[in-house]
């Protein structure tokens, strides 16, 4: 492994160091999502979801996709580092209690 490719996994994995950045990945595993449904699950402001998505996106683990005034984010699947994002995942507990509480509360269908 050269020092590029040492960087590059280090700063994977430093990105992935954040719970919420990780429960995010989690989350997109399952389903893609926008802004405003990770907003709600974290009880955090637009900028401060938008920062850590810009992360992820720069980092190129997630996409994004517009739909009408929607952003719609998902993981990016071709990136050389999505298997092991995928087997890191495997020691996260799963995610899917969230989309069930956004579901209850109304707000899973937000964005449609």
């Amino acid at each position: 492994m050269s020092n590029e490719q040492l960087e590059a996994t280090a700063n994977i994995l430093k990105l992935l160091g954040d719970k919420t950045r990780l429960s995010m990945i989690g989350m997109l595993l399952i389903n893609e999502c926008c802004v405003c449904e990770f907003v709600d699950v974290f009880h955090m402001s637009q900028p401060a979801i938008s920062q850590h998505l810009r992360k992820l996106k720069d980092a190129g683990l997630v996409k994004e996709q517009r739909r009408g005034q929607w952003i719609i984010y998902s993981l990016d699947q071709d990136n050389k580092h999505f298997p092991m994002v995928k087997e890191v995942l495997k020691y996260v507990p799963k995610q899917e209690d969230k989309f069930i509480w956004l579901e209850e509360k109304g707000l899973r269908i937000s964005c449609d």
